[in-house]
């Protein structure tokens, strides 16, 4: 498991360097959101406006858009409407009701069309105050309605009534007209109050009459999630997708990086890191023959991802040094004339350019007045690393594994190393080859590792070098 932090530079490598492949990823994912657009139709969606008069608390807001999607107005609205197929169950599920400033009720409906849409909105508003008219007592009850003015009149009549009993009673001259003038005074002022309570309470009921503002306006486009907004999400879901995949495959690999887990793995010690300019890798056809070699190629999944950006090279004669000193490790370690097969694990293309170019220098020999009788004699092979299989001992006797870092398995290289010692050869020990950016230079000629060998496939014959 790999514990690296995830930075932003590590999705932007991602990004750079799985390019065609995230596009491809892309239009898939615009591909199924169109899919899903054609699953799901459009729906429009608008909504009207209802006018509440009078003083509201917010309990009370929210219990009448409460009643606006209940089913009884909603059944009937569909029983109005008549829609085939679209019972009360299916319109409450494409209608709602939200609260907004100033007592405003705004009941919304989504429908298949703009038409039918403004349609649905319009009725569920028109059943909607009629429904609430009809709890608050201001229905077509024409007898409830005139039963407040009888009362107002009846209350009149007695006053004037009141007024003749005591324009009629003696004033003043006895107790008891004096005590019944008092007592109709009283009944006057009783229900003169009366009334005003009747007219306060009358005032308050009519809060209830509930208005539709007009008309619902008929939308001009689909509601979301829309075509277009299908498509890009689709997309960017498809490529944020591939992007946690990829960091996640890279949380979980086991390809080892540090070169004590690289020495572990091989059994054998550290022999030096050489330098491979990175620039001829991008430029290299598909490894392999076929379709799939070649959408490998074309996708951009032929090369690592994860692996760190090249470091800038120090030059054509910083890489040589290292080269050389390699080579001068293995003079120090082997006797003169001996010869080696330098194993590079089959798709390790920096490690094979490296074998390359380390073949060259051995084969160039020792420096002037350097010890020994020369470089150690090497032969490239490349093997595959699912069944790896190196020729048996020959000439050579010996191997000098060439890999890069973080490209393999310890189970890998632990085949690798089986597989040289099945063939009677001891690993020596391993180079590990990195990539580096190649500074502009005015030299001549071409460089030096546009003449090595080629490599020879695992199990092939041929000659010492």
């Amino acid at each position: 498991m790999s514990e690296d932090t995830i930075r932003l530079a590590t999705i932007g490598r991602i990004i750079r360097r799985r390019g065609r492949l995230l596009a491809v990823v892309a239009a898939a994912g615009a591909l199924v959101g169109f899919g899903a657009s054609l699953v799901f139709p459009p729906r429009y969606e608008t909504s009207a406006s209802v006018l509440l008069p009078g003083q509201w608390e917010e309990r009370e807001l929210l219990t009448q858009a409460e009643i606006a999607t209940s089913s009884v107005v909603v059944d009937r609205a569909a029983a109005t409407l008549g829609w085939a197929g679209d019972d009360g169950d299916d319109l409450q599920d494409r209608v709602s009701a939200e609260t907004a400033d100033g007592n405003i009720l705004r009941i919304s409906g989504t429908a298949g069309s703009p038409a039918r849409a403004q349609r649905l909105a319009d009725e569920v508003a028109r059943q909607f105050v009629a429904y609430a008219a009809r709890i608050a007592g201001d229905g077509t009850d024409s007898a409830a309605a005139q039963r407040p003015e009888a009362l107002r009149d009846l209350v009149v009549r007695t006053s004037r009534r009141i007024t003749e009993l005591a324009d009629a009673a003696d004033p003043g001259r006895t107790v008891e007209s004096v005590q019944a003038r008092t007592e109709l005074e009283q009944l006057r002022t009783s229900l003169e109050a009366a009334v005003d309570k009747l007219e306060q309470a009358d005032s308050e009921s009519g809060r209830a009459a509930m208005v539709v503002m007009g008309p619902a306006a008929r939308p001009d486009g689909a509601a979301p999630p829309t075509r277009a907004q299908l498509v890009g999400g689709g997309a960017l879901l498809f490529v944020l997708a591939a992007v946690v995949g990829h960091l996640a495959a890279a949380r979980a690999s086991r390809r080892v990086r540090t070169e004590p887990e690289i020495a572990a793995a091989l059994g054998a010690a550290l022999l030096g890191t050489v330098d491979v300019p990175a620039e001829r890798t991008a430029r290299r056809r598909p490894a392999g023959r076929g379709p799939r070699a070649w959408l490998h190629w074309l996708l951009g999944t032929g090369t690592r991802w994860d692996t760190p950006p090249p470091r800038t090279s120090g030059g054509e004669d910083s890489r040589r040094i290292r080269y050389r000193r390699v080579c001068a490790r293995l003079e120090d370690r082997l006797p003169p004339g001996r010869r080696l097969l330098v194993v590079v694990p089959h798709g390790d293309e920096i490690a094979r350019r490296a074998a390359e170019r380390l073949v060259a220098e051995a084969g160039s020999g020792s420096p002037p007045g350097g010890p020994g009788g020369g470089y150690p004699l090497l032969r490239p092979v490349e093997v595959a690393v699912a069944r790896p299989t190196v020729p048996d001992r020959d000439a050579e006797s010996g191997a000098l594994v060439a890999l890069s870092a973080g490209s393999w398995t310890a189970g890998e290289l632990a085949g690798i190393a089986e597989a040289c010692a099945d063939a009677g050869h001891e690993v020596v020990g391993f180079v590990v080859a990195g990539a580096v950016r190649e500074r502009p230079t005015h030299t001549a000629g071409p460089p030096a590792d546009e003449a090595a060998p080629a490599i020879a496939a695992s199990g092939a014959t041929g000659g010492p070098v």
